[in-house]
């Protein structure tokens, strides 16, 4: 029974998610059903990161079994015709070794989170970005990025549903850079917490209006208390970019 990898990119503005939902629209549904519809296979996908309702990807990466082994470039065509009426397309397809899983192999996961800072609201990437009028310091927000790096109880900055184990991760990059009118934030870690990215990067916007210190945003790291966590960010500038293997 071969299995297969797929690199996936979509808008989650119309999606529910990720993760399937009986009667409500998710990426899982709508790449499950497009496989059923090319192999006449009924198949459960596994993913890297299982994004909350209105997140994107750019490079999200899941892998499932067939019966019939077809040939990768096959199934990515077959699936993205199958997909043309979704926001959801299939970049990459290989075969890969049954012990390989998108989840659970995943060694890194990386998030870039967009911010539009300026007056006028967007066109363009409506949806897409979170627009924050007030002009932002990306220098102190640097700083006080630099605070959330290497391993920490990152408690303030977990969702209260968040079912993860322990809330001690380790963030290996959190970086913050202007590129014209656009912030863009970058963290990666071998995993994170529900909404973990979100959390931060709200907390991480009070410090560049000048609402926070650095400091206010490193005693909020190490106070452990969810209600120390600034605003949270909304789902429409986060993106999954990448999963390393």
């Amino acid at each position: 029974m071969p299995r297969y990898r797929l690199t996936v990119e979509y808008d989650g503005s119309a999606y529910n998610g990720f993760q399937v939902q009986a009667g409500q629209p998710t990426v899982q549904g709508a790449i499950e059903r497009a496989i059923t519809a090319f192999s006449g296979q009924t198949v459960r996908i596994a993913a890297a990161g299982r994004t909350d309702t209105g997140v994107h990807a750019t490079g999200q990466v899941v892998s499932f079994d067939l019966d019939k082994a077809w040939p990768a470039a096959t199934v990515m065509n077959a699936l993205n015709a199958h997909l043309v009426e979704e926001a959801v397309a299939v970049l990459d397809a290989s075969e890969v070794d049954a012990a390989f899983h998108a989840r659970f192999s995943a060694t890194g996961r990386a998030y870039l989170y967009r911010v539009l800072n300026r007056a006028g609201r967007p066109a363009l990437d409506l949806g897409r970005v979170w627009h924050v009028k007030g002009a932002l310091d990306v220098e102190a927000m640097r700083a006080a990025a630099a605070h959330l790096v290497g391993q920490h109880d990152f408690t303030t900055f977990r969702d209260v549903n968040c079912q993860s184990a322990s809330p001690v991760k380790t963030l290996d990059v959190a970086d913050v850079a202007r590129s014209g009118h656009e912030v863009r934030l970058v963290f990666e870690a071998r995993s994170f917490l529900h909404r973990q990215v979100r959390s931060m990067t709200g907390s991480l916007v009070q410090v560049g209006l000048g609402r926070w210190s650095p400091d206010d945003l490193k005693a909020a790291l190490d106070a452990r208390d969810r209600s120390a966590c600034g605003p949270v960010a909304p789902s429409d500038g986060l993106y999954l970019t990448g999963v390393s293997y």
